[in-house]
């Protein structure tokens, strides 16, 4: 009832004001065909405003029930069982105890006033039955909400760690660039036009690699849409790249195998983000990365000859992504000071099939 419009109101009344119209046949006197009447009419408009005020609504219909009840020991609890299964539907289980506390006085109290036990005995069932089912139907509710509000927040959180990995890297090499340009500008003019074209290069490649994020995102995109996804082979470019902002890398590879792209994408993305981050944050001179394929999975290190991890801090947002991949890949990472020499270090195992 809930989102139902007016015209189901009133027909939800006008059905509860015909299923209890045959006590009005049943009244042995003016004054008792008059209350009944009343009694019928407070209902109607206690299930006019039900979903408006739920507890006053409620409360209503179950006192009428209880008195009808009384004047009438061959009618029944009527439209009560529905009205409490509503109630136990639209409020939290905790806030509705009371409701049914109530429900069990005024549906099984006349039937013990006139001795009818084990007619109780069935109304107390039908009450309990009838609150479970409201309560029932309200939790399984509350879990599609918060499912679908877990599923959005992973859903950012993959976004967000996907375009952090694909605009951090670049963006970075920009700025490194744009101050190399700075610092020439004067003393060597054509070294800084090659560092400015360099720039305009990075900034060229962030806007495609951009536009190709968008086009995953897009939830009208097709598969067919998406351009080329990095690979290990591209390892060899993204180190050539970071050798022209001034830090040395060298990349060994080792071992030959097939490797899942997803796993290719993860090993490419985990390298660019820790390079980024030797970077921005190292100030380091020279850096390694190995790529080892192996059987059963794919090493991925990478040192650096900087400064190691600031005191403090456990890893800002790049750590965490990197982490996150390795996980959604059933691998691990680990990042930290070196302990044979000056520096950071960053590894990961990435399986390259599923463990049995």
């Amino acid at each position: 009832m809930i989102a139902r419009p007016r015209r189901w109101r009133a027909a939800f009344v006008a059905a509860s004001v015909v299923a209890c119209s045959p006590v009005l046949a049943l009244s042995a006197s003016v004054p008792v065909h008059v209350a009944s009447a009343v009694l019928i009419l407070v209902q109607a408009a206690a299930l006019w405003w039900l979903v408006d005020r739920p507890w006053l609504g409620t409360s209503a219909v179950l006192v009428v029930s209880a008195g009808l009840q009384l004047m009438f020991p061959s009618f029944g609890p009527g439209i009560a069982f529905v009205v409490l299964c509503t109630y136990a539907w639209l409020r939290p289980a905790a806030e509705t105890l009371w409701i049914l506390a109530l429900a069990v006085v005024a549906v099984c109290g006349p039937a013990v006033a006139h001795g009818r036990w084990a007619l109780a005995g069935l109304w107390l069932g039908a009450v309990l039955l009838a609150w479970s089912w409201g309560a029932l139907v309200r939790a399984r509710g509350e879990r599609r909400v918060a499912e679908r509000r877990q599923a959005v927040l992973e859903e950012r959180a993959r976004i967000a760690r996907d375009l952090h990995d694909v605009l951090s890297h670049t963006v970075s090499v920009m700025v490194v660039q744009a101050a190399a340009a700075d610092d020439v500008f004067e003393s060597n003019p054509g070294q800084a036009r090659e560092a400015l074209r360099r720039t305009e290069e990075a900034g060229r490649q962030a806007l495609a690699e951009l536009r190709g994020f968008l086009r995953t995102v897009r939830a009208d995109s097709e598969v067919d849409d998406l351009g080329p996804q990095p690979t290990l082979d591209d390892i060899r470019r993204l180190t050539e790249t970071m050798g022209e902002t001034g830090l040395t890398v060298t990349l060994v590879r080792e071992g030959d195998g097939e490797v899942p792209l997803g796993v290719q994408v993860g090993a490419y993305r985990i390298v660019q983000e820790a390079l980024t981050n030797t970077l921005r944050h190292a100030r380091a001179s020279a850096a390694e990365v190995l790529v080892r394929v192996g059987d059963a999975e794919v090493r991925v290190r990478i040192r650096d000859d900087g400064r190691g991890a600031p005191p403090g801090r456990g890893g800002g947002h790049g750590l965490i992504g990197m982490r996150e991949r390795a996980s959604l890949l059933g691998g691990t990472l680990r990042a930290g000071t070196r302990t044979d020499a000056v520096g950071f270090e960053v590894e990961a195992l990435l399986p390259v099939r599923e463990e049995p």
